[in-house]
């Protein structure tokens, strides 16, 4: 019976040196997993494992002091806790899987965390998108696929001042464990390396180039030091859905899942929540993100709710005041409260995407006024849309009188407002290629399907399909101009004396147009009294056997009908056009 009780005293020690063991380097055991569990990419080529793979076992513990580190090892106790550590450690493993990105990837990361760009306002734009894009797979997955029809999809955007997260989230067609891994940490399609080349081509560290390859996530980046994912896939059976938790700090990243994540989405849905930098606290303003997104994002077609912080007031009675007389109700005072809701930030809708054989002149109108800040009605509007080789919309209008902008410098790029979407999401107004500089003054809204989000000015010299856009929103505007000039004659010499100056410049800079522009250029003539003449009309009046179209210049109309060539004109009776503007003359040589 002895050695019985020997070895069951000596099993009862092992297992209590065990637990001992355990709680005594519990700090430790997080330390050397942290070691563990931090891949490099040195280290998965060196053991031939691919990037993303989970570690299966812990790496050896490394000798570091010598001979007394192998004592140490050889000291049963001693191997006892190096057990008890990995044991923890596999435990602990089976919950946390630990990733690197791509080379690519992190290389994009690195440009990015480290960019100078000022413009950080983007990862909004882009994250957000990005969530409508989300809504509508999974509208579009429930009527090819589902059964049932989804619930009703929304974006939900929350701050919390005290944590500093700025929390993004929706209920669209939300991620798997695979999906996370493949398009969080993964991307391995031409779109990150075609971003990395451009960026080696002279793009510096220019992040506007973001959303271009695909790449619009880790615009988050810029304005946090850790990025965390929550999301529950739709395409998995409803049974099966989990949802899991995508975390990273811009090396690495980590995966788990994630059972007690609240998302709103009750099929399926995804959270992004920024922990945001130092510098970019100015995020966690409800304010500034209202103004962001009625900037950015005011047609996507998802409502957009923002948690805001509205002020209400309640009727108290009024302590200070003196007690009421028998008969009077208390005085009362308004106290104010502030309370915190949900406030949708796109509630316009996209005019444009409606047939133009629906909408009216005062929706037109209002549209005009609002989007363009105007106060005067339109002259023209000029709706359409193109399907085909490429797809979009365009609603431009050109306006009754100069905008004021443009009053003092024909040309300030602050007077440009031909405003770019890509599918419902504002790129830029400012783009000097989207129309030529001849139309500065139109304005309105181009929607195309094909461009890519966040287009820079280098890219766009380059675009075939904006090269596409810009021949067929020229052509439609000057058929609208041509329109009013045969119709409505007075409203077209309303246009003449606003814009006139606009199309002498097309003459002389735009050789594609010049020929277009024609028969649109009007001047007055010592036949036309107080009326102006165009191009094809003195043509229709010359005498027979006249060759040629004479011209005078002079500082003014007065000083050109008493020019001394106008004797010998007036003889022949042949009509001559007065050019009487400074860009007349160069008209003529162009």
């Amino acid at each position: 019976m002895a050695p019985s009780i020997h070895r069951a005293q000596s099993s009862s020690f092992l297992r209590a040196a065990m637990v001992l063991a355990c709680c005594c380097l519990a700090p430790q055991v997080q330390r050397y997993l942290k070691w563990c569990f931090t891949l490099t990419s040195n280290h998965l080529a060196s053991g031939g494992v691919a990037v993303g793979h989970k570690v299966a076992r812990l790496a050896p513990i490394r000798a570091t002091a010598g001979s007394k580190h192998r004592r140490r090892s050889q000291n049963p106790r001693h191997r006892l806790k190096q057990q008890a550590v990995a044991d923890v450690a596999d435990a602990m493993a089976q919950d946390v899987e630990n990733f690197e990105f791509e080379a690519e990837v992190g290389k994009v990361m690195d440009i990015i965390v480290n960019s100078l760009y000022s413009n950080k306002d983007v990862f909004l734009r882009e994250l957000v998108s990005n969530a409508a894009d989300a809504c509508d797979k999974k509208r579009f997955l429930s009527l090819t696929e589902g059964d049932a029809p989804p619930e009703p999809m929304k974006l939900r955007i929350q701050t919390d001042k005290e944590a500093r997260t700025l929390t993004i989230e929706d209920n669209g067609v939300g991620m798997r464990k695979q999906d996370l891994i493949n398009n969080l940490g993964r991307i391995a399609r031409s779109g990150t390396a075609n971003f990395v080349k451009e960026l080696g081509s002279g793009g510096g560290d220019d992040v506007s180039l973001i959303g271009q390859f695909g790449v619009g996530f880790y615009s988050g980046f810029l304005v946090a030091t850790k990025i965390e994912v929550c999301s529950k896939g739709f395409q998995d059976p409803e049974a099966e859905r989990k949802t899991w938790r995508w975390t990273s700090e811009g090396g690495s990243f980590t995966m788990q899942e994630a059972p007690e994540e609240a998302l709103f989405g009750e099929q399926s849905g995804t959270k992004i929540t920024l922990h945001l930098r130092e510098e970019a606290q100015e995020y966690l303003d409800s304010g500034k993100l209202a103004d962001l997104l009625k900037k950015y994002s005011e047609f996507i077609t998802f409502p957009i709710e923002l948690w805001n912080e509205k002020v209400q007031y309640d009727q108290v009675v009024d302590e200070t005041a003196p007690p009421p007389k028998e008969g009077e109700k208390p005085k009362m005072k308004s106290v104010p409260r502030s309370v915190f809701q949900w406030e949708q930030m796109n509630k316009m809708k996209p005019i444009w995407l409606r047939n133009p054989e629906v909408v009216n002149s005062t929706e037109y109108s209002e549209f005009y006024k609002t989007t363009f800040k105007a106060f005067d009605e339109p002259l023209t509007t000029t709706h359409f849309k193109v399907e085909g080789q490429i797809e979009f919309r365009a609603l431009v209008f050109i306006p009754t009188t100069m905008p004021f902008e443009l009053t003092r410098d024909m040309f300030a790029e602050a007077g440009r407002s031909m405003r770019l979407y890509v599918k419902r999401v504002f790129i830029n107004d400012k783009f000097e290629d989207l129309v030529p500089r001849w139309l500065t003054f139109a304005r309105g809204v181009v929607d195309s399907e094909d461009l890519p989000l966040n287009v820079g000015r280098e890219i766009l010299q380059k675009s075939r399909t904006l090269k596409i856009i810009r021949k067929r929103v020229v052509r439609k505007v000057l058929d609208s101009i041509d329109d009013l000039r045969e119709t409505e004659p007075e409203k077209y010499d309303q246009f003449w004396s606003s814009y006139g100056k606009y199309f002498k410049v097309g003459l002389v800079e735009d050789l594609d147009y010049k020929d277009e522009l024609k028969r649109f250029v009007r001047f007055f003539s010592s036949k036309s009294a107080d009326n102006m003449t165009s191009l094809s009309e003195y043509v229709s009046h010359m005498k027979e056997g006249q060759q040629e179209i004479y011209f005078v210049t002079g500082e003014g109309k007065r000083a050109a009908e008493i020019a001394p060539a106008m004797e010998k004109m007036k003889q022949k009776d042949y009509e001559v056009l007065y050019m009487i503007d400074p860009l007349d003359e160069i008209c003529s040589q162009s």
